[in-house]
């Protein structure tokens, strides 16, 4: 099988290529040539940027594919090129949406026809308004569009929430770390090769034309069992502080629209249509194996170990805020 991933080298992507290029499949990487992760063996690569349309026409001439996957398409005008782009080159075409589409807090568990919708963010909007188009082009033109929603994917690079590793610095040093609202809503996170598994048996699946699928963990946590998970990864206890999430994202705007639109309500992912399709997915790798990785591949290199002077002054505001409006759990 014949696959073009434009980008392919990302969080979610690179576990995908590595696992198309095991099971032997024919995998071409489009993308600007400047990532940080290493090229998976095996896979072709071709330079070009995919928001300049000529270049990627100049790049693959008259060439096919069984399956193209844009990894990062986000706006509908994206959407356009890429119609423009693939229309007579493929065989399936694969849009990676996000879970933060579905309107929340939802009726759970979340299935894929649970309503969407998102006031609060953006870059949940777009991506509705994303589908909504390919949808009307698979309907009115028979574009053989497959829509995938990734809930909240992370790799050893990746720590799963907002200020990243300066959140690990601050426990290693005794000091607070900030948890929005209580702790208590449920989260999935799903680890990037898990995710692989039920991804990679879609391409090339007639069955998936015209459908949606999300992909996730069935691994439930609270968010303060994912920072206490995180923090004894690390080796210590972390000291939890809780902010609700309407202050935080008075702010900062953007953490908060990422919560009030998505991670300050519970989710439980039914995953049984995936399941159904994919009969040898399940996701594997709890977040406590997740974190020993996580807290590993920063150790390694002292460079990873960056405290973003940003979220520090952040949580700073915040806290102080807790102490100036008497806040006491």
């Amino acid at each position: 099988m014949k696959i073009l991933f434009i980008g392919g080298t990302g969080t979610i992507s690179s576990a995908c290529s590595q696992l198309a290029l095991a099971k032997g499949y024919d995998l071409t990487l489009l993308n600007r040539g400047q990532t940080d992760r290493p090229i998976p063996t095996g896979a072709r690569c071709v330079q070009a940027d995919i928001r300049q349309p000529d270049t990627v026409r100049a790049a693959l001439n008259k060439e096919t594919f069984d399956v193209v996957v844009n990894w990062i398409t986000f706006t509908p005008e994206q959407v356009e090129s890429d119609l423009a782009l693939f229309r007579e080159r493929t065989g399936q075409y694969i849009f990676i949406s996000s879970a933060s589409v579905y309107r929340k807090p939802a009726l759970l568990p979340i299935t894929e026809s649970t309503p969407v919708g998102n006031p609060h963010w953006a870059y949940s909007r777009d991506k509705i308004a994303c589908e909504a188009r390919l949808n009307q082009a698979y309907h009115d033109e028979g574009f053989p569009v497959t829509i995938v929603r990734p809930s909240h994917t992370y790799d050893e690079r990746m720590l799963p929430m907002y200020g990243r590793y300066t959140v690990i610095d601050r426990m290693r040093r005794g000091q607070p770390v900030i948890v929005h609202g209580d702790g208590t809503s449920l989260w999935t996170l799903t680890h990037h090769t898990d995710f692989a598994r039920g991804f990679v048996g879609l391409l090339g699946n007639p069955r998936t034309i015209g459908e949606t699928f999300h992909i996730t963990s069935d691994e439930l946590l609270t968010w303060n069992e994912i920072f206490t998970t995180l923090g004894r990864a690390a080796g210590v206890e972390p000291q939890l502080v809780h902010i609700p999430s309407d202050i935080i994202a008075t702010f900062d705007a953007h953490w908060g629209a990422s919560l009030l639109g998505d991670k300050a309500h519970s989710v439980i992912f039914d995953n049984r249509k995936i399941k159904n399709l994919v009969p040898d997915y399940t996701a594997t790798i709890p977040f406590a194996q997740g974190a020993r990785e996580i807290i590993t591949w920063h150790a390694a290199d002292p460079v990873r170990q960056h405290v973003d002077p940003i979220a520090k002054a952040l949580f700073g505001q915040l806290l102080a805020w807790r102490i100036r409006d008497g806040i006491n759990e």
